[in-house]
């Protein structure tokens, strides 16, 4: 029997110390680790998820269903914490008891200080017991902060993007957009604040792995789509007119990509960190010249045709598409052209682009360059 308690105590103690290190490199050590409690935790609420965004539904539905996940995993991890600490101080209880029972009764009032048993055990292990349990939870509290503060600046400049560039994101589509308004001066500008994005959303999404699942406001905007679409206009521009691009255009699509890499590699995806430029491409060529010519429809002077971007272009793409389309379809982004399938099937949606309303017109002309003049090869609907 005491043989038996020792084990119950040190079995119990073990828990304690496990649950307190992943409660520490989860909220308190900012260096984008995981324990496996966390990773344990956040797969089995996955799950049903997974169950309710089955093949075949709308991407509105699905949209609505997987905007939960990211605070129910917060809470699950709450809860599993509470639950191992209660685990293990009750063995820790009954390793001095002997009885089990008991020694849950006794976990339970003193971890969540409730104060009706009258613990058997050491003092130290009971106010150890109470600290835990406000410790964990002030904790959790004080995290919140930091991650909607994140949050908060990661979707300032998504959406300042949609406003530019139409959603769901592409990166033909930012081009466009601002030839034919007139503004590609402005892309430099654009290319310094993603640059700054992406470094902001490397420290915070590895520091709080559960921000790449937290979803934006609107079902179509997504801070995945946003960023691989700045670094697609990047790359063409670069490719497409090397004489004319900002030195911005380079800096973002090398710190565009260490961020996608980094935050790969802290989800446990794997990605080559050092690609060839030959490398193959999940986007085709066919498909980068539909996009060449449409860029071109808007009046954007190129310097190369497509053929002899295509090389420059894929020398740039290969960089961060493996990463990008990875993570776009592990938190289920929203299905734009150029981001690749998803598990439920979403076909490409292309952006969505305004009508040009004017005085003399109340109902609006189509704009300059129609929808319909988008690649043929993309399928789904308008957004």
């Amino acid at each position: 029997m005491l043989a038996l308690q020792v084990v119950e105590g040190i079995a119990g103690g073990l828990v304690v110390v496990a649950t307190w290190w992943s409660v520490l490199i989860t909220v308190v050590v900012p260096r984008g680790r995981t324990s496996w409690i966390t990773v344990a935790v956040y797969s089995g609420l996955k799950m049903p998820f997974r169950m309710l965004t089955r093949p075949g539904g709308s991407y509105e539905k699905i949209d609505a269903v997987l905007a939960a996940q990211a605070p129910v995993a917060l809470l699950g991890l709450l809860l599993g914490w509470l639950v191992l600490f209660l685990v293990g101080y009750a063995l820790v209880f009954a390793g001095f008891s002997g009885d089990l029972g008991t020694a849950v009764r006794e976990a339970g009032s003193s971890l969540f200080t409730l104060g009706f048993a009258d613990p058997a055990g050491p003092l130290v292990v009971v106010y150890s017991a109470a600290a835990s349990g406000l410790t964990v939870v002030a904790l959790q509290i004080g995290y919140l902060p930091a991650l909607y503060s994140a949050y908060n600046r990661r979707e300032t400049l998504v959406t300042l993007l949609a406003g530019r560039a139409g959603v769901p994101t592409w990166g033909p589509e930012v081009l466009v957009r601002h030839q034919l308004v007139g503004i590609t001066d402005s892309l430099a500008d654009l290319f310094a604040q993603w640059e700054n994005f992406a470094a902001d959303v490397a420290e915070s999404h590895t520091s709080y792995p559960v921000l790449v699942y937290f979803r934006s406001p609107r079902p179509l905007r997504s801070w995945l789509i946003g960023l691989l679409a700045v670094l697609d206009s990047a790359a063409l521009f670069l490719a497409l007119a090397p004489g004319r691009a900002p030195s911005e255009a380079r800096l973002c699509l090398r710190m565009g990509y260490l961020s996608l890499r980094e935050i790969a590699h802290a989800l446990g995806v794997h990605v080559d960190n050092d690609p060839k430029p030959d490398d193959p491409l999940a986007l085709t060529r066919e498909e980068f010249e539909e996009a060449v010519d449409y860029i071109r429809s808007s009046g954007f002077a190129a310097e190369r045709d497509a053929a002899a971007a295509w090389p420059h272009f894929r020398g740039w793409r290969v960089n961060y598409e493996q990463a990008a389309l990875a993570l776009a379809d592990r938190i289920e982004a929203p299905p734009a052209l150029w981001s690749g399938t998803r598990r439920t099937g979403a076909g490409p949606i292309p952006p969505l682009r305004p009508r040009d309303r004017r005085p003399a017109d109340r109902e609006g002309a189509p704009p300059p360059l129609p929808v319909d003049a988008l690649p043929d090869h993309r399928g789904g609907r308008g957004a």
